[in-house]
């Protein structure tokens, strides 16, 4: 999506996740999923709700363990959780 032709995420976007070391017991649980919680009555394009840097989130491995918040960096890598 795009407001006044710049590229704009919003809550429906996939984004590749990487650079999540979490383990439990010594057993690697890498962030699999992102969880984005925008504001109600936030702001949209095109009814989707946009993501912001004050958007909420939450990383969560497969297994639906929550992992903390998510570092969103510009560089190909994706998202990072930390």
């Amino acid at each position: 999506m795009s407001a006044d032709g710049l590229p704009v995420h919003t809550g429906s976007d996939a984004f590749t996740v990487t650079g999540c070391p979490h383990t439990v017991d010594r057993v690697p649980r890498p962030c699999t999923t992102i969880r984005w919680s925008p504001a109600a009555g936030g702001v949209t394009v095109d009814g989707a709700p946009v993501l912001l840097h004050t958007t909420h989130a939450m990383c969560f491995s497969a297994g639906l363990v929550p992992q903390g918040r998510p570092l969103v960096t510009t560089a190909e890598q994706g998202v990072v959780c930390r």
